[in-house]
């Protein structure tokens, strides 16, 4: 693993990385609420301890969806903080973080949609958190049909963005990850193709043209 770098637990992803995101890190994670992006997530969870604050499934929906889950995953602290005052919320918990923590928000829609002075804020907070602690911290936000004003702050305060597109021609579904930003490291040149079925890979067939 390079020095300040911390692994993802997606090897195919750490190769490409150069060992992973440096530490400290936001990584503004985009993708269709159609996709199976959460397979990411779960993944992550595998790498080191982390904070999974959910803003839309209840904190046992997501509890239930790792037990059913193929993948491999780690043993993640659920909060929801999808009700009053989502992003005290998320602040008061955020503050909490261990040393080297990852922090997951599943979605990170929610606390887009607070003013916009408030937003900053939190994201300010929440770079000086994760520099401070050395840990690695994602905004899992989804490109949706109603994606929100906020979004823009989102990609441009983040070190690194993840971006999966999700498309189905026929009878195929094809999922390719770019990584259009990287703040600290070298943005890929080309993205990635994954296979998102029991767990991560890459997919490794030939693209026809």
């Amino acid at each position: 693993m390079s020095s300040g770098r911390l692994p993802t637990g997606i090897t195919v992803l750490d190769r490409q990385l150069g060992g992973g995101i440096p530490a400290g890190s936001i990584v503004t994670f985009t993708a269709s609420p159609a996709s199976q992006s959460e397979l990411l997530l779960y993944e992550l969870t595998a790498a080191r301890g982390t904070l999974y604050l959910t803003t839309v499934r209840s904190d046992q929906a997501v509890k239930d969806a790792f037990e059913r889950t193929t993948t491999r995953t780690g043993n993640p602290t659920v909060r929801d903080i999808g009700g009053d005052a989502p992003l005290d919320h998320a602040n008061r918990l955020i503050r909490a973080l261990p040393s080297g923590a990852n922090l997951i928000i599943d979605i990170a829609d929610i606390l887009e949609r607070t003013p916009r002075a408030r937003y900053r804020n939190f994201l300010n907070e929440l770079q000086t958190h994760m520099v401070n602690t050395g840990g690695l911290a994602v905004l899992h936000a989804l490109n949706g049909r109603s994606v929100p004003e906020n979004r823009d702050m989102s990609e441009h305060m983040a070190d690194v963005i993840f971006d999966l597109e999700t498309t189905v021609s026929g009878s195929e579904i094809e999922n390719r990850l770019a990584v259009p930003k990287f703040r600290g490291g070298r943005a890929l040149d080309e993205t990635i193709k994954l296979q998102l079925t029991e767990q991560v890979t890459i997919d490794t067939s030939r693209d026809i043209a």
